[in-house]
């Protein structure tokens, strides 16, 4: 009878403390543990043939996104566009550009999404217009309330040709040279941050503010489940003074190009407060309009390439009012590169981790439209290790199109480039800013064009590697890049990956390492050897209760090892280049530790039966 009580207090005492751990934790709204895949409209999915993917090509493939684990996915800009920054220089915001489709054809997809389950966002660009737009024509003409929706300035007197002013002053444009645009119409010049094409809206102005909150609310409207805001830091410049002129920037000292962008210390047109305000203020919209139509929490992501210092406000203000739920998280693809050590791989993680508190939710970003793609910036043989490194840290998780399957930057002639940003910089200089190399049509299988479209020619070329590289190919290999994505996907439901603790930890110049614990279910342990010798580790390092034999649950393409297999807690060999993750099955650690306890009790009750002290 005692040994039965006792082993009673032993089960009651284990099972609520599992209750009270699950308990203490905050509950996670659908976001919050969600992986979200980024769709580069023009390079999806090509449904007409004309060698440019459309919405009805997405809307197609809408299922691989919910096949691969995906909760979300935001659409990088589809709405009517001259094309001069392919669909970032938009010419009406409530419209689709034709070659992507019709508003019938995006309400479709909407439609397939919710049926899925999926979550649309939808890419916000709020900083500038095309030139082609109707409130830019009518700024031209100082056609009445629209006078000031961009940001005019009188040039200054030329000395060498009175007839055509200079520009107001050094400010210079993300794609060379100067910043202001001569008008002829009006007389005036105009900021442009981007292109010329792409003029500054004038967001001191309440009209336009209001005007961009009324886009939202047309896009709403339609069943969009958030936004992603682009160029986020860029909105505001500095308040013009008395005169209404602007300061010079500073030079920055980084480059004698005075054209170039880096010429200057961007310190009057980049990453003003005001940026951060407007956003709080797009948050109060997305919570009103929930709390009005009911249905799940509305999404803010924002992009910022700044510091830690200027993102981490746009989390939430010093009185409390909330912002954007994810300021983008891009430090894996600005700090870390393929001779990065795990040191730094843990000072990355852990300082992005400093300014995210308990409230909010991290986030971790390994690539986008205008990086280099993470196989090529990592090296192929660290793809695997990278998705590893991302889906085992909590939070959410977002993807390029492409990614998954490992897809490689593709070398794009002078001839063959159309991206504005290498164009500028002319065909000597073209390849070092050119973000067409990782806009190319996703590869979809081993048939003509790579399966994206069923027409003769893409508007880039397809990548040469896209016979191997596919989804294809790579769905029914085990050992693949998308296998492995879609198995660390699946992991991630679990409940490791949602409560418990967790950490990084630096095992050595070469090996990193993540664990995941719920202290008392099962644990996770991933291992990383970005170096090409052999290492060998201790898992009793890492974790307390280790069972002696570990069990391998994801290992990277390149692992001799299989998912399932097990191996000695107290001396895992990992290969050049190598990675996995390892399953911690506490389940037999306590298993075997109450077997020593009823064997402890048994005893105990023998001697008690015969009077025994």
């Amino acid at each position: 009878m005692l040994r039965i009580v006792l082993l009673l207090v032993i089960a009651l005492a284990a099972a609520a403390r599992a209750v009270k751990l699950k308990s203490e934790q905050t509950t996670k709204d659908w976001w919050e543990r969600a992986g979200f895949y980024q769709v580069y409209p023009r390079s999806f999915k090509d449904s007409d043939g004309d060698g440019i993917g459309d919405l009805n090509g997405i809307t197609e493939k809408l299922s691989y996104l919910k096949d691969i684990g995906m909760r979300g996915f935001w659409l990088s800009p589809m709405y009517k566009s001259p094309m001069a920054d392919f669909g970032y220089d938009i010419s009406d915001f409530r419209d689709i550009q034709p070659e992507y489709g019709t508003m019938d054809d995006f309400k479709k997809q909407v439609a397939e999404a919710k049926r899925l389950g999926l979550k649309l966002i939808l890419d916000f660009v709020p900083n500038h217009s095309s030139d082609e737009h109707e409130w830019f024509k009518k700024s031209v003409n100082r056609e009445p309330g629209y006078e000031d929706y961009y940001v005019w300035r009188d040039g200054k007197p030329n000395p060498d040709d009175p007839t055509m002013p200079l520009p107001p002053n050094n400010w210079l444009s993300g794609f060379r040279g100067s910043a202001w645009q001569w008008n002829e119409n009006r007389q005036q010049f105009y900021y442009h941050l981007f292109t010329a094409e792409q003029p500054d809206l004038n967001f001191r102005n309440p009209k336009v503010v209001q005007e961009m909150k009324d886009v939202l609310l047309f896009w709403l409207d339609l069943g969009v489940d958030g936004f992603r805001v682009d160029s986020v830091g860029c909105m505001f410049e500095v308040p013009a003074d008395e005169n209404g002129d602007f300061p010079d920037e500073p030079l920055s000292g980084a480059t004698d190009d005075t054209e170039d962008f880096a010429y200057l210390e961007h310190i009057y047109t980049i990453d003003r407060p005001e940026n951060v305000k407007m956003v709080y203020e797009w948050r109060e919209l997305l919570e009103d309009y929930q709390k009005q139509h009911g249905g799940d929490k509305l999404i803010l992501m924002t992009e910022s390439w700044s510091s830690l210092d200027i993102i981490k406000p746009y989390f939430r203000d010093i009185k409390g009012r909330e912002g954007a739920q994810m300021p983008f998280n891009f430090r894996m693809i600005t700090e870390l590169i393929a001779t990065s050590t795990a040191y730094e791989f843990k000072n990355v993680i852990d300082s992005w981790m400093a300014i995210v508190d308990d409230d909010h939710t991290p986030n971790w970003v390994l690539g986008n439209h205008d990086r280099s793609r993470v196989a090529t910036r990592m090296g192929e043989h660290r793809t695997d290790s990278m998705t590893m490194i991302q889906l085992t840290l909590p939070g959410i998780s977002v993807t390029y199109q492409g990614d998954e399957i490992g897809m490689t930057d593709v070398d794009i002639s002078w001839e063959e480039t159309v991206d504005p940003a290498g164009c500028n910089e002319g065909r000597e200089n073209y390849a070092l800013k050119s973000r067409d190399p990782v806009r190319t049509p996703f590869q979809w299988d081993d048939s003509n064009q790579a399966g994206f479209t069923n027409g003769t020619g893409t508007w880039l070329p397809v990548g040469p590697n896209y016979r191997t590289v596919n989804v294809k190919v790579q769905s029914t290999d085990t050992k693949s890049h998308l296998s492995v994505f879609k198995a660390l996907m699946k992991l991630r439901e679990g409940d490791t990956f949602l409560y418990g603790d967790w950490r990084t930890v630096a095992l050595s110049e070469q090996v990193f390492a993540i664990v995941r614990d719920l202290k008392i279910s099962d644990a996770y342990i991933t291992l990383v050897n970005s170096g090409n010798s052999v290492q060998t580790v201790d898992a009793n390092s890492l974790l307390n209760h280790v069972p002696k034999m570990l069990y391998y649950a994801i290992v990277s393409g390149s692992s001799a090892h299989k998912a399932g297999d097990t191996v000695a807690a107290n001396n895992i060999v990992l290969q050049a280049y190598e990675s996995f993750i390892l399953e911690v099955r506490r389940s037999e650690y306590i298993k075997m530790r109450a077997a020593v306890c009823e064997l402890w009790l048994t005893d105990i009750s023998f001697g008690l039966e015969r009077g025994f002290e």
